[in-house]
């Protein structure tokens, strides 16, 4: 079979590292109109940093076919730019004294379970778990009040009477998300998702940049094998 002098490139829109970085792009750019000030430089910033992730991405998948090490340089851009845009996330939660959520966090938790691939499927999370604080803040109260007046409150049962002394044990639920701090958190998990796959994708590339070589060196071995 007879090498190509340009190999297959592009195909960048079925690579999952621009996949999620397109999506990152999207929640970034609703997040900073919503609340990061638009004459502030973070705003651009963030913006520009999420438009870099998946440019970069994409010029590189199509300088694959004429230079891999351009490709490889191009990705690292897109890496590094998803770098300085999650470091802009976790400051927007540190300064404003929001949590950021370990991995195993329960809303976390569902949230990866969802697969998000579009805006709308983060705005949905964000709802459902908003209104799912709401309902159980609802319920944390009626049974407050049930025990505050010595009833036990059981779903499906009867109430029942208890003493005080049986409700000491009580441990007042966690201050709940904001809307803010879960967008946050929402984007975080999927930077480091990004990132994670473009780390993975370098690694290919650093790999097979020495054993494959560039143009130049498909077109030196095109000549040769014409020659002989």
């Amino acid at each position: 079979m007879i090498e190509a002098l340009i190999p297959k490139h592009g195909g960048y829109r079925s690579l999952k590292s621009f996949q999620v970085a397109q999506l990152v792009y999207d929640v970034t750019v609703l997040f900073c109109e919503r609340l990061v000030n638009r004459r502030s430089r973070t705003h651009d910033q963030m913006v520009q940093a999420a438009r870099s992730g998946v440019q970069n991405i994409a010029e590189g998948s199509q300088a694959s076919g004429t230079s891999k090490k351009m490709e490889l340089k191009l990705t690292s851009v897109a890496r590094a730019s998803l770098e300085e845009l999650r470091l802009d996330y976790e400051d927007f939660l540190r300064q404003r004294g929001l949590p950021q959520l370990e991995a195993e966090h329960p809303a976390l938790k569902r949230f990866k379970a969802r697969r998000c691939a579009k805006l709308d499927d983060v705005r949905q999370w964000v709802a459902e778990e908003i209104k799912r604080m709401d309902e159980h803040r609802l319920t944390r109260t009626a049974t407050d009040n049930a025990q505050g007046q010595g009833v036990q409150a059981v779903p499906g049962s009867v109430p029942v009477r208890v003493r005080p002394c049986q409700s000491r044990g009580f441990i007042p639920p966690a201050k709940p998300l904001s809307p803010e701090t879960l967008a946050a958190n929402a984007a975080l998990s999927l930077l480091n998702l990004a990132c994670h796959l473009l780390d993975r994708q370098l690694a290919a590339q650093a790999e097979d940049f020495p054993q494959e070589g560039g143009f130049t060196e498909r077109l030196y071995r095109l000549r040769s094998k014409r020659r002989s």
